[in-house]
């Protein structure tokens, strides 16, 4: 009886470490953006991505086969649906930002994405391994990118590369030629059109890519879409505005129709222009930053940037990234954020 007790003990151990081992073979870790390790499977094929942002790097990286969550917002972004129709099936198990937890799992992911820190929670809290993909300026961009990269496997880490190379090109090549620049005009960044008061200032991917391209924020203090007063923005008095989610057209219309802000000298000058919008606003949180800097370096510097023709660059990382042939007025629409 003791011999028998010894033997189904050794059977014990011995089945503990197999299954351990075996268990470890099949996950490994990643470092998300706050710094927290996560567990995840060997091989993801499972991606329930909660941020609407990142569910643009995922295409970016050839992904979108994964996604089995996304969001309201992504599932109406028109030029997302354009190129990748098959993201209006996928389930958006959110009610506002509140995860429909029940409507999470049963999309059965292997990893769940998020920039919401109360999202990673309620996701942490249901037992599936949750990543948080967030960042506020250009290496966070790349840090991030490359992050989803290693989520996602197979090609995704050889075209992460490549795009934060082509980012990193692209910036250097707007400060090469605005370098010999003859002004340095002030620039306001709206947020949108709905509320003319809320303005993105220091510390911002925002503030970044307007001093790359050869500007300065005429908004000092710090922050992601902050309230300001129309009585401080008459202060500032910037030499352009650039309104994100809005056409130039709207935008401009919406500033003339205010009696505090039409008197403001990009107004009074037409230097109003509405941000480009692809398959994500190309302002903030979006991998099509690598056109933005392109764009807002031409808009401010129209005669040292005159060699760069955006319909070809917009056409062209369609091409490489999306595999998408745009039309020339098709890319002429996304410029002009319009759908």
């Amino acid at each position: 009886m003791k011999k028998l007790l010894k033997v189904l003990v050794v059977f014990l151990l011995f089945s503990s470490v197999i299954t351990s081992s075996a268990l470890a073979s099949s996950t490994r870790t990643v470092t998300d953006m706050t710094g927290q390790k996560v567990k995840i499977p060997k091989s993801v094929k499972r991606v329930a991505d909660l941020w609407h942002a990142n569910n643009q790097v995922v295409l970016l990286l050839g992904g979108q086969k994964k996604l089995v969550a996304t969001t309201p917002l992504v599932k109406k972004q028109y030029w997302f649906t354009i190129v990748y129709p098959k993201i209006t099936k996928v389930t958006a198990p959110l009610a506002g930002s509140q995860i429909q937890v029940e409507e999470l799992i049963k999309t059965h992911p292997d990893v769940v994405i998020t920039a919401d820190p109360a999202q990673a929670k309620t996701a942490k809290q249901a037992k599936l391994p949750t990543v948080n993909a967030m960042y506020t300026d250009f290496a966070g961009l790349k840090k991030s990118v490359m992050l989803t990269a290693t989520i996602l496997g197979g090609d995704a880490p050889k075209i992460g590369r490549q795009y934060n190379r082509e980012l990193t090109q692209n910036i250097n090549l707007v400060e090469r030629q605005v370098k010999d620049r003859k002004s340095t005009p002030t620039v306001l960044h709206i947020v949108n059109s709905a509320d003319l008061t809320k303005v993105d200032g220091q510390k911002t991917i925002v503030n970044e890519w307007i001093k790359i391209a050869g500007g300065r924020n005429a908004i000092t203090e710090n922050g992601n879409q902050i309230s300001v007063t129309p009585e401080e923005l008459i202060k500032a008095n910037p030499d352009v505005i650039i309104v994100g989610s809005s056409t130039t057209a709207h935008a401009r219309k919406v500033l003339q129709a205010n009696k505090q802000l039409r008197q403001l000298k990009a107004v009074r000058e037409k230097k109003v222009y509405g941000n480009p919008q692809g398959t994500f606003p190309w302002d903030r949180y979006s991998a099509e930053e690598a056109l933005q800097v392109l764009w807002a370096a031409k808009i401010l510097h129209p005669q040292e940037m005159k060699n760069i023709n955006m319909v070809s660059e917009v056409q062209h990382f369609y091409q490489k990234y999306y595999h998408y042939h745009l039309t020339t007025n098709q890319a002429q629409r996304i410029l002009a954020s319009e759908n």
